[in-house]
């Protein structure tokens, strides 16, 4: 994302089969943030556990539940940025 949105440098995709997982994926990622030095600013979506979104700044984890990954598609929508592995 780096020079392409003044959002955040990196955006961080992944997904779990169910809100359980879902919840459960954001909290060992938030978890292992926070351990590392990375505050957490901001949290979306924690609750209903369809999109959660953990704002550390200069990176932003989206985890999704498939149906809202497909409905949203950031994919598409920052399709024209460089991805990493």
């Amino acid at each position: 994302m780096r020079g392409t949105s003044l959002l955040a440098d990196f955006f961080v995709l992944c997904s779990g089969q169910s809100t359980r997982q879902v919840k459960a994926i954001a909290d060992a990622i938030w978890e292992g943030l926070e351990a590392d030095g990375w505050p957490i600013h901001h949290v979306e979506g924690y609750h209903e556990a369809t999109w959660i979104l953990l704002d550390c700044g200069e990176v932003i984890v989206h985890v999704f539940h498939p149906t809202q990954r497909a409905f949203y598609a950031l994919e598409r929508l920052w399709g024209d940025v460089p991805r990493l592995s």
